[in-house]
């Protein structure tokens, strides 16, 4: 999947207490100094040494039930994005952009991102860019609305530019609503207090402050439990990240361990070839480069069919 886009268990998990809702309105579980929680951080460090594949999104029937993660994703607070803007089904917003150009590559997009995601058993996928002002965060939320529309399916999109959360803004969400992100990667936030349904197939993580220490904290071994707990509790097919620009900091490269792929975002008027070829260099023998999508071409550069 290396193409350019035009677009504006075997094993039952073993009982380790309910990690997943806070108990009796309070909560608190700081992982680092928990035996049960350390397991966890003990095989996400496996994941990020080996590339090992992620916890699995359903269990077989076989599975002890009991022990297993609970399906969080019903239990979820919803909220909504605006409805003056288009990036969920039912608002006229909505049903103008349907017909644009801009949606059908998006749904292009998403139908080959599916496609490659389940034939080598992926979910982490980022979208990233290389500086800034490429596009990335509509990007990322378009990309995550087309994977929501198809039926059955959970999609988490993840605001993980830290240095610059712009999310929230983009969907019309209200981020005070929810635990703080940099709280809920530590392990002391629940899912179910961080993660918004905004539909029944797409949910979101939502930032609201900065960070000046966003590569400290996405190689946390405490943010790699926290996300591989989160996979098993929401069972997602597809987790989107949302990244900060791959050379204006090293937070996307620390955080490159843990992704199965990234989508790059260039932005046609101002991303040159030496940006790419930089991106390339530093994802090569990390991660797949899954397609590098063209933000803002020009109009007489678009193929037509």
């Amino acid at each position: 999947m290396k193409d350019t886009f035009a677009s504006s268990p075997a094993t039952a998990v073993r009982p380790r207490g309910d990690l997943m809702v806070p108990a009796k309105g309070s909560f608190t579980r700081p992982r680092r100094f928990d035996d049960a929680a350390q397991d966890l951080v003990d095989e996400a460090e496996i994941v990020m040494e080996e590339k090992a594949p992620k916890l699995p999104s359903s269990y077989p029937e076989e599975t002890n039930l009991a022990a297993a993660p609970r399906d969080l994703w019903a239990l979820l607070h919803t909220q909504e994005p605006g409805k003056d803007q288009h990036i969920l089904e039912g608002s006229q917003a909505a049903e103008d952009f349907r017909a644009t150009d801009v949606s059908r590559a998006f749904d292009l997009l998403r139908t080959r991102l599916r496609q490659t995601v389940k034939q080598h058993g992926w979910v982490n996928i980022a979208v990233a860019s290389p500086t800034t002002g490429c596009g990335n965060t509509f990007t990322a939320a378009n990309l995550a609305a087309s994977l929501a529309r198809v039926p059955s399916s959970r999609t988490v999109l993840m605001d993980f530019n830290m240095r610059s959360p712009g999310l929230a803004k983009t969907l019309d969400m209200d981020a005070s609503q929810t635990g703080d992100l940099r709280d809920f990667l530590a392990g002391d936030v629940a899912i179910s207090d961080y993660i918004l349904r905004a539909s029944d197939t797409l949910a979101v993580g939502l930032g609201s402050s900065a960070q000046a220490d966003a590569a400290e904290i996405m190689q946390d071994p405490a943010t790699a439990a926290s996300l591989a707990e989160m996979r098993a509790a929401l069972r997602p097919d597809i987790v989107l990240y949302d990244m900060p620009p791959l050379l204006s900091h090293d937070d996307t490269s620390a955080f490159l361990p843990q992704l199965d792929g990234v989508l790059l975002v260039s932005d046609g008027t101002q991303t040159m070839a030496k940006h790419i070829a930089e991106c390339e260099r530093i994802l090569d023998g990390q991660v797949p480069l899954l397609g590098v999508i063209l933000n803002r071409a020009r109009a007489s550069s678009i193929e037509r069919f």
